[in-house]
């Protein structure tokens, strides 16, 4: 059986906020891993535009209007590093090799500022379970998006970054692998929330329109 949950974010202020991308640099070297966590995975769960993957990214094009440290930001994996301090030197050296070729700065005008913030996350059952793979395209469609973040991006995390709990119910509670190596394919980066339900959806429907026509 799968019993869907979801997840809210608390946020908090850190109190730290960056004017320029060499303040940014020097605040990602001691902010919280918290923090980190926080502008790179959470993105996904704010409605995240599909140009960017995390708040890094979105600040320097947005607001430093710097857009080819913005797309080496975004082409950062979260899911490829083991650990948040991993990542978090990644992002340094990103933008300490672009300072080097850039080393003019540029500053955000006033009220948009970078600013550090870290979340609390809520964990909580949304009361559905499936005992089937119809059951969980029913499910699916009309789930909120907190379960999709929390069941198909958080689980990433949680289970060594290629692993997802959709995928990992379908493939040893079913035994799909198959269907579960399709939902594992998808990539987070290239779809935002609803897109991934979309996906899902369509992987799934065609699974349970092939095992009806086999009965």
């Amino acid at each position: 059986m799968f019993e869907f949950k979801s997840c809210i974010n608390i946020i908090k202020s850190t109190g730290k906020k960056a004017h320029t991308l060499q303040e940014l640099r020097e605040h990602l070297t001691t902010i919280s891993d918290e923090s980190i966590y926080h502008h790179v995975y959470e993105y996904f769960l704010k409605g995240h535009r599909l140009l960017f993957t995390n708040d890094f990214a979105q600040w320097v094009g947005d607001n430093l209007e710097d857009s080819v440290l913005s797309e080496r930001l975004s082409n950062i994996d979260p899911y490829a590093f083991s650990t948040v301090s991993e990542l978090r030197q990644e992002i340094i050296n990103t933008i300490d090799n672009h300072l080097k070729e850039s080393p003019l700065p540029r500053e955000a005008r006033p009220g948009e500022e970078f600013y550090f913030n870290e979340s609390v996350t809520i964990i909580y059952p949304v009361g559905i379970r499936v005992r089937n793979l119809a059951e969980f395209l029913i499910a699916i469609q009309h789930i909120d998006r907190g379960c999709i973040y929390y069941h198909f991006y958080e689980a990433r995390t949680r289970l060594g970054n290629t692993m997802d709990d959709f995928s990992m119910w379908i493939e040893y509670a079913l035994h799909k692998k198959e269907l579960a190596d399709k939902i594992r394919a998808i990539d987070p980066f290239m779809h935002d929330i609803e897109g991934i339900r979309h996906r899902i959806t369509n992987l799934v429907k065609e699974e349970v329109t092939k095992d009806m026509e086999t009965v």
